[in-house]
């Protein structure tokens, strides 16, 4: 991390952690950010669900909820970018405050619950997004909506033809309810609905679906049936979690999802689980905890296609995304790899 960056974050944790939030994007949109382009080697090339990836390094959704700084992004050395999510209407999310750093966690907790600018602001914004991205958008449902599931296919059919991937979100724990779309009849109607949807457009656009890290043994197994049955294109593993366990900061009770470095090895054991149901036949993104090239490489041995992550940067900032993709690179060559694919589930055991 260059001085520069070490000052602007020393800067952005002296403020309230939305506003500071704000500032991030406002300086990317000025270009006061690490812009390395994409960082790549014939290692670290590779595919997702038939997306050619110049790295398997993503931005997770939520840190560009409406899609203000795609260009920047792609120049930060990520491989992938997920914005949004994004519902059907805009709508203000919850009341502030909503967004806690828990620094001594080198965590957050969020109860957002999906504020953003609506389907229609966001296809504008996609409209003139770098074509050399791969950019994918994660789905959201409106609050008040009385057809959750009908909110994920009017967002893909309003912007699909601008995008490279799309997310079914239904494992974030601020919206009430939502995380009820994750049984097993709910879930397999929603992707469904969702890839019959996809099936009338003119391309072929892979459907993810993002789950949460708080399920019982028998929900990822019907997770694992449903993604199969469906034949959805990919699963990230995972969203926040509702848990609580050891933590130490201050802000450590707030209602909302955690996310952060206590949530590894609880989403990485789920992500290692679910490649196992799946006998390898689902790509899986792995999320979680990810702060540096060992953990993004932990999930690509326990399963994982691809990984993302986002809160990692409140804490190291964005050149962490060419960092840890540089990391892996060497991690790949340290272990014998040619390919990020020959690495995926190495170690798959070690995690269940």
């Amino acid at each position: 991390m260059k001085l520069i960056e070490k000052l602007g974050l020393t800067a952005l944790h002296r403020m309230d952690p939305e506003a500071a939030h704000g500032m991030s994007i406002r300086a990317l949109k000025t270009g006061l950010t690490p812009a390395p382009g994409p960082v790549t080697t014939p290692r670290l090339k590779t595919k997702l669900a038939g997306l050619e990836l110049s790295n398997p390094i993503g931005l997770a959704a939520g840190f560009d909820k409406n899609g203000e700084v795609l260009t920047p992004l792609s120049r930060a050395g990520f491989g992938f970018i997920e914005v949004g999510a994004v519902t059907p209407r805009p709508q203000p999310g919850n009341p502030k405050p909503r967004l806690f750093r828990l620094t001594e966690d080198k965590a957050a907790i969020n109860r957002f619950g999906f504020n953003n600018e609506g389907m229609e602001v966001m296809a504008k914004r996609l409209a003139s997004r770098p074509k050399n991205a791969v950019i994918g958008l994660n789905l959201g449902a409106n609050k008040d909506s009385d057809d959750r599931a009908g909110d994920f296919v009017k967002v893909l059919a309003h912007c699909a033809e601008l995008l490279d991937f799309a997310t079914v979100n239904v494992s974030s724990p601020n919206t009430e309810k939502l995380r009820d779309l994750q049984g097993k009849a709910a879930l397999t109607a929603l992707l469904s609905g969702v890839i019959e949807t996809r099936d009338t457009l003119p391309r072929a656009l892979p459907i993810f679906l993002k789950i949460a890290p708080d399920l019982s043994e028998a929900e990822i197994q019907d997770i694992a049936d449903v993604a199969c049955e469906t034949r959805v294109d990919a699963v990230i593993a995972t969203n926040t979690t509702l848990s609580r366990d050891g933590l130490h900061s201050a802000h450590k009770s707030e209602a909302g999802g955690l996310s952060g470095a206590p949530l590894f090895e609880k989403s990485t054991r789920v992500l290692a689980r679910l490649s196992q149901l799946t006998g390898g036949n689902i790509p899986l993104i792995g999320v979680g905890g990810i702060s540096n090239a060992e953990q993004a490489y932990a999930k690509i041995c326990a399963g994982a296609s691809a990984v993302q992550f986002y809160t990692a940067m409140v804490y190291g900032g964005i050149s962490l995304a060419a960092d840890i993709a540089r990391g892996v690179d060497e991690l790949l060559a340290r272990d014998g790899f040619d390919t990020v694919s020959q690495a995926v589930g190495s170690k798959q055991k070690d995690w269940l």
